[in-house]
């Protein structure tokens, strides 16, 4: 039976692709050590969910590794070998305000390991197809200097832009800007990946995604915008928007759409892709937009209030044009608007 190896298998997005695959006839290889617990306390901890998958789903295999150790990725890689058809590398810290006060150990998780992966799979599985859950942090704040118009409850790009129509493509630079510690630790990975498929011809894809959600999001306050916002909804728990008016923009993609991306590219690798992806216009909204929702959706108001002071390399709007891997992959089309994310949520958080 073909392996799925995933890093980082209790997230959202690596449970996601744990169930995903393995009702699509692949065995699933899981690694995460419940780094998430350290990154942002005892409510954030893959453990439950590690659990779950290992009681519910069939021909899944957890290894309790850390993904910086070498001698550890080895010894997997090593068990496996050219059954493994498929890495999807999910393992990450994704906090920019985290990395900022730890930047080694930022670096070691997302750019070291990343480099070791690659390395280990070159070796075992040359043949495999490798997915980089990248981020659009890779691109630093120059989003942040496109011509933005100020609208009553979000931020909107300027209707003369290119990018208006469809959102912001691959061709924005990632130079000249501030990325955070983060950002940086992230683009390192990804310009590793693409190399790997170009210096030596592996099936690599480095996925940029803005907001991912969904149900299986352990949302803090660090990282899960649509998750947290609406936990503190349902819970009452202040909530503190930052800079930007709350009219900021993202596009959401739920972490289901996500995982049939990667399995669109399995079906037409290509080597050192890179592809924006995420809500699109079809599912972006503001904060105040979500904040909004969130109270429809859970029927009572949330408490809020606002700091003047933006968080380092976030964008102020962020639309991605996922036209070039539909171009690659037309069968793969996003399915989840923000409300129908948001509800899905919700319905998670009042059964828990």
């Amino acid at each position: 039976m073909d392996i799925a190896l995933i890093t980082g298998s209790g997230g959202l997005v690596g449970s996601e692709a744990v169930r995903y695959f393995s009702g699509s006839g692949f065995r699933t290889v899981g690694i995460d050590n419940d780094m998430r617990r350290r990154f942002f306390g005892d409510d954030a901890s893959t453990a439950g969910r590690v659990e779950l998958l290992r009681r519910e789903v069939e021909h899944y295999t957890h290894h309790q590794a850390d993904i910086r150790s070498q001698d550890e990725i080895e010894g997997i890689f090593s068990t496996y070998g050219i059954d493994i058809r498929l890495v999807v590398h999910c393992a990450a810290q994704p906090s920019h305000d985290w990395a900022a006060r730890d930047p080694q150990t930022d670096f070691d998780v997302n750019a070291r390991a990343t480099l070791g992966l690659l390395e280990t799979a070159r070796r075992h599985c040359p043949e495999t197809a490798f997915v980089f859950v990248s981020t659009n942090k890779v691109y630093g704040d120059t989003p942040n200097r496109l011509p933005l118009v100020e609208k009553e409850t979000r931020w909107e790009l300027d209707e003369s832009h290119p990018f208006h129509e469809n959102g912001i493509d691959e061709t924005m630079s990632v130079d000249r800007s501030t990325h955070s510690v983060f950002g940086v630790s992230k683009l390192a990975a990804d310009a590793m990946v693409q190399e790997y498929g170009r210096n030596f011809g592996m099936n690599t894809a480095c996925f940029r995604a803005g907001c991912i959600t969904g149900p299986g999001h352990a949302g803090a306050e660090l990282h899960g915008f649509l998750h947290y916002l609406m936990k503190c909804t349902v819970t009452g728990t202040p909530y503190t928007v930052y800079g930007y008016k709350g009219k900021q923009v993202r596009d959401n993609i739920h972490s289901l759409d996500l995982v049939r991306a990667f399995h669109a590219f399995y079906r037409t690798p290509g080597q050192g892709e890179v592809y924006n992806i995420g809500g699109s216009r079809f599912a972006s909204c503001s904060v105040r937009e979500a904040i909004s929702l969130c109270e429809k959706i859970a029927g009572r108001k949330l408490e809020w209030t606002y700091s003047d002071t933006a968080r380092i390399g976030d964008h102020i709007w962020w639309i991605s044009d996922v036209s070039r891997f539909r171009s690659h992959c037309p069968e793969w089309q996003l399915t989840f608007t923000v409300e129908q994310i948001l509800e899905d949520i919700h319905a998670a958080l009042t059964r828990s």
